[in-house]
């Protein structure tokens, strides 16, 4: 069995959400499967950069968060939201 690594639990959502990257060299579309307060899992088939904002929900509520990269397997990409200073 593996062991638990996250910080704090994730709940699933399975919504579609939006990333860009800084430079704006990528963007487009992938699914989030679950979040928590510290970051989420991504499903995407295009090639998402290392660190870009993630915009989550309807054009009036959406959630814009800063996150990097933390794992990759396949089309499934883990990251943590990044904290402003």
């Amino acid at each position: 069995m593996f062991k638990e690594r996250r910080k704090m639990p994730r709940r699933q959502i399975n919504r579609l959400a939006q990333f860009r990257s800084e430079a704006g060299a990528a963007s487009g579309e992938c699914m989030v499967t679950d979040i928590s307060e510290g970051g989420a899992r991504l499903f995407t088939e295009l090639d998402l950069p290392e660190a870009f904002t993630l915009w989550l929900g309807a054009e009036d509520t959406k959630m814009q968060r800063e996150c990097r990269v933390v794992w990759r397997l396949g089309g499934e990409i883990g990251v943590e939201f990044v904290k402003a200073h």
